[in-house]
């Protein structure tokens, strides 16, 4: 098996020592260099030829922005994933970055450093190995699977209770032990799906409702930049990302998108023609009023590990308008969405699901597969006109 190969590019030392140390502790990934703007990780790249970048924003002499527009311009497709401080208080500018080409973006830890490492460092291991995978297979190597760092991350996170609970301090590198292979079981085999008998035969499509994760942000821009202009439904999206975020992405969105997106808000009436992204740290759903279907928000505990959550939105879809709806699962690690899809496809609702080859990673379209939900399988190229297609086929006359 060959490692993932990590270039840190941060103009503090203290941060690249941080990250080195999260990516060299955790088994299957390598750094390949650092450097301390992006001047630097220019010249440093065609030498150790590395498969995913952690990029700052904020560095002399070459910036983040200036940076990814360089790459851009000597035609390179490695995958970057902005890591910044700036991007909380300046999350246009992360926004910039995703137009730019960066892959996806996590926020450096505040305050304490220690003390937000935890989900820091869950968050890396996760971006890292979900793009640098990709990346590094198209190249010809043969890295760990995604699974075998989920394993990873779900042992980081026991190491860190473990030490909650004792009252301590933990920074993963100097805890942990590597995990080695034999520790790990390879759950990537092919199942069959279970069959699910709908309680109704599908009806005209009313809503749309989409969750998606890693890989989520470019995935997004590739599909409501082809979807419909005409589209009469309206569509309900969670894409997984931190409070603070979510206004900026979906305004990112209404640039391209040829309907208005918005960030939802709560009592939003839903109106055909309109996306809808949930804020981030807020489930959506869907509740029915005298004046028609509106937008509501929720602050209940996280599901699946998330809030927003797909399934608390599939959920309320499934209730609330049962076989007149299309529920669409894509991209993303773990199983959020796939249980409640299931319910969709029980109540009679369409439903689509990303397929494995497009996938930067193919954990909750995967899981809903298993469990019958997904009736058809789509790569991402196809998923706006398959979306747009379903959406005319079964509109309202």
């Amino acid at each position: 098996m060959d490692d993932i190969s990590v270039l840190v590019c941060d103009d503090s030392a203290l941060m690249r020592n941080l990250i080195s140390r999260i990516v060299e502790g955790t088994e299957g990934m390598t750094v390949a260099a650092k450097a301390m703007n992006g001047r630097f990780a220019l010249e440093k790249i065609p030498v150790v030829k590395p498969d995913v970048i952690v990029l700052d924003i904020e560095m002399p002499e070459m910036n983040g922005i200036e940076f990814l527009k360089e790459r851009r311009a000597r035609r390179w497709d490695i995958p970057v994933i902005i890591l910044s401080s700036v991007a909380t208080e300046g999350a246009a500018v992360t926004m910039e970055c995703l137009e730019l080409g960066a892959s996806d973006f996590i926020t450096k830890p505040r305050g304490s450093v220690s003390a937000d490492l935890s989900s820091v460092s869950e968050h890396l291991i996760e971006l890292l190995s979900s793009y640098g995978c990709v990346y590094a297979r198209q190249r010809g190597k043969n890295p760990y699977p995604a699974d075998f760092f989920v394993h990873q991350i779900k042992m980081r996170k026991a190491e860190f209770f473990v030490a909650e609970k004792k009252g301590e301090t933990v920074v993963p590198a100097e805890r942990m032990e590597t995990f080695r292979p034999t520790l790990w079981t390879d759950t990537n085999e092919k199942k069959e799906p279970a069959v699910i008998t709908p309680l109704r035969d599908g009806g005209r499509i009313d809503i749309i409702a989409l969750g998606i994760s890693t890989g989520g942000p470019n995935a997004l821009r590739s599909i409501f930049k082809m979807i419909d202009p005409h589209l009469k439904q309206p569509v309900l999206v969670v894409q997984h990302m931190p409070a603070g975020f979510t206004k900026e992405f979906a305004n990112s969105l209404d640039r391209i998108c040829p309907l208005d997106v918005k960030e939802a808000e709560d009592g939003d009436p839903i109106q055909g023609g309109k996306v809808y992204i949930a804020p981030g740290n807020y489930h959506i759903y869907v509740e029915n009023r005298l004046t028609g279907a509106v937008v509501r928000l929720s602050s209940d505990p996280q599901r699946n590990g998330h809030r927003p959550s797909a399934d608390f939105l599939f959920e309320s879809v499934a209730k609330l308008y049962q076989n007149r709806a299309l529920g669409v699962i894509m991209t993303g690690m773990g199983k959020d969405g796939a249980a409640e899809l299931a319910e969709m496809r029980k109540q009679g609702a369409w439903t689509l699901g990303q397929d494995k080859d497009s996938s930067i990673v193919y954990g909750m379209p995967k899981v809903a597969w298993e469990l019958g939900a997904v009736q058809k399988q789509v790569p991402l190229m196809e998923m706006a006109d398959s979306i747009s297609e379903l959406a005319r086929e079964h509109s309202a006359l």
